[in-house]
C-alpha cells in the first residue's frame, strides 16, 4: 500500500455563525474532494481548538500565538477534529468529528514567551503541539490523546470500517 501526502490550498475562514464542529467537518470534506483521482482513497481532517465558543485555529504570527496561548492558560478547552474519508469516483463518503478537553497548565508570561520563540505554536490550531514541546503545559486529556494530535486514529478506523475496509490490512 503506497500512500501520498497532498497539500491542499483551502480558506480555512470560519464562516458567519458557523458551529465549531460543522467548520472542522466542512474543511475535512473539503480538503478530502479536492484531490484525488478513482481507485484512491482520500483521508482528510482538519483540528481546530474551541475555547468559550470561539474557534482558535493557527495563530496569525508570534502575538496571536501568545495571545491565544494567555487565553488556554489554566483553563479547559474543547479540541475538535473533523475527518473525513472520501472514494473518488464512487460517491462515497464516511466524515465524522472528535471531541476532547484538555486543561492546561497555567503559564508564566516567560513561559509563554519561550514556547513561542521555539517557533513550534506558529503553525498549530490553538497555539500548541501535544506531540512536542507543547506537552510540557498538558495537564490531561479526557478523550483521545490522537484527536489533540490532530488526526483522531480509533474514529479513523471506524470512518474506514464504515466504507467496508479494515484497517488492520493495510500494512
Amino acid at each position: 500500500m503506497r500512500f501520498t501526502v497532498r497539500a491542499v490550498d483551502l480558506d480555512e475562514s470560519l464562516r458567519p455563525g458557523e458551529p465549531p464542529r460543522d467548520y472542522v467537518l466542512r474543511l475535512a470534506a473539503e480538503k478530502a474532494a479536492a484531490r484525488g483521482a478513482p481507485g484512491e482513497l482520500i483521508l482528510a481532517a482538519d483540528t481546530a481548538v474551541v475555547v468559550d465558543g470561539d474557534v482558535l485555529g493557527k495563530p496569525r504570527d508570534a502575538e496571536d500565538a501568545r495571545r491565544m496561548l494567555r487565553r488556554l492558560a489554566g483553563r479547559e478547552h474543547t479540541v475538535l477534529t473533523g475527518i473525513a474519508l472520501d472514494e473518488p469516483g464512487t460517491g462515497r463518503r464516511a466524515t465524522g468529528v472528535d471531541e476532547a478537553r484538555v486543561r492546561m497548565a497555567a503559564l508564566t508570561a516567560a513561559e509563554v514567551d519561550w514556547y513561542v520563540g521555539t517557533v513550534e505554536p506558529l503553525d498549530k490550531a490553538g497555539a500548541y503541539a501535544i506531540q512536542g514541546l507543547g506537552s510540557l503545559f498538558v495537564e490531561g486529556v479526557d478523550g483521545n490523546w490522537s484527536n489533540v494530535v490532530g488526526l483522531p486514529v480509533p474514529a479513523t478506523y471506524r470512518l474506514f470500517a464504515r466504507l467496508g475496509y479494515d484497517l488492520k490490512e493495510f500494512r
